[in-house]
């Protein structure tokens, strides 16, 4: 019996993969190891003790600013991203399947988003905004609106500005995906249910969903999991209040214990348990279509 033999080429590129694999996750893997230290532990290398004294510490809060709060903005913030990423780049899909006037500007000037730099996009978003302000101010002025004039502050804010900043980011990566989703969708499908006497809502409800929802939920995955991470584009555009990655951000130049990492295996560990849920949902979606349509 024969044995395979690597080819000259494998261990040199396996050593480049294992070298690349742990240039990636090293980091990660550091900072949560790190987080288990004793009370004793620093912020390198070795490690002293073993405890979750630093999540503790975490859960007290660091200093002045408010973890908990920051947790539960961020992640409010990233449903409501999520949820009009599916629903705008769901519609546009399904929009783009007909001919559009002006349908390829249209798409360029939405993926542009993504070659602009993020700070960039943040300030141009800021400086709107900031020019909105200005506009409300003088009308208020104008009809004479004392009191609320005295007692308005901005428009910035987290699902103003915010919101707006985010979705130029998780936006395009939906419509990309939904485009190529129903690029080699099989118009067959429809056919055969409208030849069955179902309306178009049926149509969509329980030939095209069931089909497409895979995709759909990647979409979601990635536009909980983008607002989640984002700092550059909430820089100057998020308002009074900090999203967590913000925060954490500021927190790098003033705490100097491991509980910095303690919150930074926390981050981490909500977007790992969004994209295993995203898989599984997915997953189950995939194996209900694939029944649908008897494969």
């Amino acid at each position: 019996m024969n044995r395979d033999r690597r080819s000259r080429g494998f261990w040199p590129l396996a050593l480049v993969f294992g070298l690349f694999v742990l240039f990636l996750y090293g980091p990660v893997i550091t900072i949560f190891v790190l987080s288990f230290q004793g009370p004793e532990g620093g912020l390198t290398l070795p490690m002293r003790g073993l405890s979750l004294h630093w999540y503790n510490e975490l859960w007290k809060g660091l200093g002045v600013v408010d973890i908990g709060a920051a947790l539960r903005r961020s992640l409010a913030l990233g449903a409501v991203v999520m949820v009009l990423t599916v629903l705008l780049a769901l519609s546009a899909g399904l929009a783009f399947r007909k001919r559009l006037a002006g349908a390829d500007a249209l798409f360029y000037v939405t993926v542009a988003s993504l070659i602009m730099p993020s700070i960039i996009v943040s300030l141009g978003i800021g400086l709107q905004f900031r020019l909105l302000d200005g506009g409300i101010k003088w009308l208020l002025e104008a009809v004479g609106a004392t009191a609320t004039l005295e007692s308005y502050t901005t428009s910035l804010g987290l699902y103003t500005s915010g919101l707006g900043a985010h979705l130029t980011w998780t936006l395009p990566f939906g419509l990309l995906i939904m485009f190529a989703v129903f690029n080699r969708f099989n118009p067959a499908y429809e056919e055969a249910a409208r030849d069955q006497g179902a309306t178009p809502w049926q149509t969509f409800r329980h030939v095209v969903l069931p089909l497409i929802g895979p995709s759909v939920v990647g979409i979601g995955m990635f536009g909980f999991t983008l607002s989640w991470d984002e700092i550059a584009r909430s820089s100057q555009a998020i308002g009074d209040l900090n999203t967590l990655p913000l925060e954490l951000q500021g927190l790098t130049t003033t705490v100097t214990t491991p509980s910095i990492y303690a919150l930074g295996t926390v981050t981490t560990g909500i977007s790992l348990l969004v994209v295993g849920l995203a898989l599984l949902g997915a997953a189950a979606l995939r194996r209900r279509g694939g029944r649908r349509t008897g494969a």
